[in-house]
């Protein structure tokens, strides 16, 4: 017999995390996912309905359980395994070319990790050693994963109970161009960045701040690390969301999304200058689940959709539909594409929020280093149908 929904947020709370089982009890937030399909899942005990206005940061991107990414993973799984990251795999150099393909050549060589945070912290490493400098220099109250480097660029509050404060780590305010201007010397390997920083509450950047930046960093000889875990793959419209901006990275940072919500992967995209390091240190650095082969396959996929004829369109064409129909709210909208945030002028007003909308079945959360803002991430898949039904119940409940 399965387990109660009491007695699996005791097991949870035993053997998992005790504080996040009592925190979401005690705010009534004590959904169990069941079953999943599209833009919504379901409670596994009393089968409440939810919109899933928040796709765990992108992960699902194309929704829950993509027909098309489920068959590529299957058929997969009849002829592989994970792989052999010692051996040359032709999934990974599939994968890697495509990948390639999406930053129209400029970013050729990809390095596959399991997590976003791995990720980054290889950019970083990256960074580093191609520049010969060590200083990373990354926007306050961001986020870029909990391992080692990643922690060290991110949020304070992220780090400090761990001790993990490293040297050579500095932070500025995000989209103030003065103060990173002031703060890259000829210390700084790189200037590492969110195009929308999620995690603090989707603040928008003017036009051309990324290529700014880019221009100082290739004045000063840093090398630009852009964050795309959660913006990339068509979350604002474009492939990436630098491609708004006319700037070339040095490295990008994807993962989420790329899983299709199925399979395990990231990656670090960077030029063929920086990817030359690794014609001379082939070994040194591995991940054992790094690319493995079911999650290329995954990868693959989603690629398939995203370059399908009309996808991004029609990304904009949603973005457009949840602009108008969330005009007039008791917030402000700040938005890239289907990238959104609901900024309220009330301390943890989008804690409120998320709660309000979770209780009227549109599952959302807040900016954890602003919870004023309402994080607001649908699937990219949506009909007009789907859309409109999930602005109706925001307007009821926020309006």
């Amino acid at each position: 017999m399965a387990p109660t929904r009491d007695e699996t947020f005791e097991l949870f709370g035993h053997h998992v995390s005790p504080g996040k089982a009592r925190w979401f009890r005690d705010l009534g937030l004590d959904v169990i996912m069941g079953e999943r399909a599209g833009a919504r899942f379901h409670d596994a005990h009393d089968g409440r309905g939810f919109w899933n206005c928040h796709c765990n940061g992108g992960v699902f991107n194309l929704g829950h359980r993509h027909p098309a990414v489920l068959a590529a993973v299957r058929r997969a799984l009849d002829d592989h395994d994970l792989g052999n990251h010692h051996l040359v795999s032709p999934l990974r150099a599939e994968l890697g070319a495509r990948l390639a393909a999406t930053t129209d050549g400029r970013l050729p060589g990809a390095v596959f990790g399991v997590s976003g945070g791995e990720a980054m912290d290889l950019a970083i490493k990256l960074a580093r050693a191609s520049s010969g400098r060590r200083t990373i220099v990354s926007a306050l109250g961001g986020y870029h994963g909990h391992t080692g480097l990643a922690l060290a660029a991110g949020d304070a509050q992220y780090r400090d109970p761990f001790g993990a404060n490293l040297d050579g780590f500095t932070q500025v305010g995000f989209a103030d161009l003065a103060a990173l201007d002031r703060a890259i010397d000829d210390t700084t390997a790189a200037v590492l960045l969110e195009p929308v920083p999620a995690t603090l509450g989707m603040p928008i950047a003017p036009d051309g701040y990324l290529a700014a930046v880019g221009r100082l960093c290739r004045d000063r000889g840093a090398r630009l690390i852009v964050d795309e875990v959660q913006t990339g793959l068509g979350r604002t419209g474009r492939r990436w969301a630098y491609q708004h901006d006319d700037v070339t990275p040095d490295l990008v940072v994807t993962g989420k999304g790329l899983s299709g919500g199925i399979y395990p992967i990231a990656a670090t995209l960077m030029t063929a200058e920086i990817h030359a390091f690794f014609a001379d240190h082939p070994f040194v650095h591995i991940s054992t689940f790094g690319g493995a082969e079911p999650g290329c396959a995954a990868a693959l996929a989603v690629l398939d959709l995203l370059e399908a004829p009309g996808f991004l369109a029609r990304v904009d064409a949603l973005a457009a539909r949840f602009a108008a129909g969330l005009a007039g709210g008791r917030f402000t909208l700040r938005q890239r594409g289907l990238m959104m945030g609901l900024a309220f002028d009330v301390p943890r007003g989008g804690m409120f929020a998320a709660k309000l909308l979770y209780d009227a079945g549109v599952f959302t959360a807040w900016a954890n280093n602003d919870p004023r803002v309402l994080q607001f991430l649908p699937p990219l898949i949506l009909t007009d149908d789907e859309a409109d039904a999930i602005l109706a119940i925001v307007r009821r409940v926020l309006g």
